[in-house]
């Protein structure tokens, strides 16, 4: 009896010992106990499988008591033929004068004993079990948070690529030098905000795109820094981004009380500020949204002033811009910067011409 009471106070220790370790494993890695139970009792019943050619097993774990105890079920027969998955009735009469045949008993095995193979069987369920969880911790992580804007940590900068590994919650994402905003200087340490593009699963498990050079991101900003564009009274309509250099974004209010692009600026400049400091000095340009596309031509192409705007009458998006002479190099912008931004934001082909006219236009016409 004493040598009995022995064995189970040292299998109650083991068990306690495990769930300690799987508290731990939760605690860290976040990987709830009941899952690993689970994957625990698929390892070993695959152990019992390899060792004893018999998977009829019984696995009572609980982790309040810390009780851990395996049976292997056996069918009561006349004559045994497998000694794994069968016991003599004779013998099981010694203990249950009610046994028959047909029936089964339950024979309590000590998992110490199930051998090398079995243990790296279970320690090999386990590992996959961690991954699973951990991918499936990761899919969940960035579903919740597509087409969103997330703050991350920046761990590591690659010396040779640029990318950037970043810390997002519990989950990991890459951030390659493409979708990054070339006039930035990040750090390891630095906190980064990223949109959240789409999210797809590989075989190397959940893949999340993220960017800093998306027009979405734009809108993300603006909803987190303005709260009439979070609450719906002012409208994004439209936004052009050459990341890094310049955004044009259109905006209209559902609200006749409310000044779309006001709003948007804030008291001294204060919300638009905060946006540009975010994207590394990036330029901005918030302009009033039109249904009256001649007035959104025109209104797109600010900082320059606009004379008139002349619409193709066949339909197609084309038409043609006249501004001041002293206006032309400021429509065009930089390298035809801010009419090619100006064009994206409406979806309009822009024609630019001066007040006077270009040299020889009238006796071309």
């Amino acid at each position: 009896m004493a040598r009995k009471a022995a064995q189970k106070k040292e299998v109650n220790n083991d068990g306690k010992e495990l769930f300690e370790a799987l508290k731990l494993l939760e605690a860290e890695k976040g990987i709830p106990v009941d899952f690993m139970i689970d994957k625990i009792k698929k390892a070993i019943a695959t152990a019992c499988k390899n060792s004893y050619g018999n998977e009829d097993v019984v696995i009572d774990m609980d982790p309040k008591s810390g009780k851990f105890d395996v049976f292997l079920r056996k069918e009561i027969v006349e004559e045994v033929e497998n000694p794994n998955r069968e016991i003599a009735l004779e013998i099981v009469k010694q203990y249950d004068p009610r046994a028959e045949i047909g029936g089964f008993v339950r024979h309590r095995l000590d998992t110490k004993q199930f051998g090398r193979v079995a243990a790296q069987t279970a320690r090999n369920i386990i590992r996959q079990g961690i991954r699973d969880s951990e991918r499936d911790q990761m899919m969940q992580e960035f579903k919740g948070r597509h087409q969103e804007l997330v703050s991350a940590l920046v761990e590591r900068v690659d010396p040779k690529t640029g990318a950037l590994s970043l810390k997002i919650g519990k989950a990991e994402a890459i951030l390659p030098k493409g979708e990054q905003v070339g006039t930035e200087n990040v750090k390891e340490g630095d906190h980064v905000q990223v949109y959240v593009v789409d999210v797809k699963e590989t075989e190397k498990g959940p893949k999340a795109i993220i960017s800093r050079t998306h027009p979405d991101l734009i809108r993300r900003l603006f909803e987190k820094e303005v709260p009439e564009i979070f609450d719906g009274t002012v409208e994004i309509k439209a936004v052009a981004r050459e990341a890094g250099s310049r955004t044009k974004i259109a905006v209209m209010s559902h609200n006749p009380d409310v000044d779309a692009v006001g709003a948007c600026i804030g008291t001294r400049g204060t919300r638009v500020s905060d946006i540009v400091n975010e994207l590394g000095g990036e330029k901005m340009d918030i302009v009033d949204y039109s249904e009256d596309p001649a007035k959104f031509i025109a209104a797109a192409l600010a900082p320059a002033t606009v004379l008139s705007v002349e619409t193709a009458e066949d339909g197609s998006h084309v038409c043609k811009v006249t501004v001041p002479d002293s206006q032309l190099s400021l429509a065009i912008g930089n390298k035809g910067q801010n009419a090619r931004l100006a064009a994206k934001l409406t979806g309009w082909k822009i024609d630019i011409k001066p007040e006077s006219g270009f040299f020889g236009e009238e006796e071309e016409a």
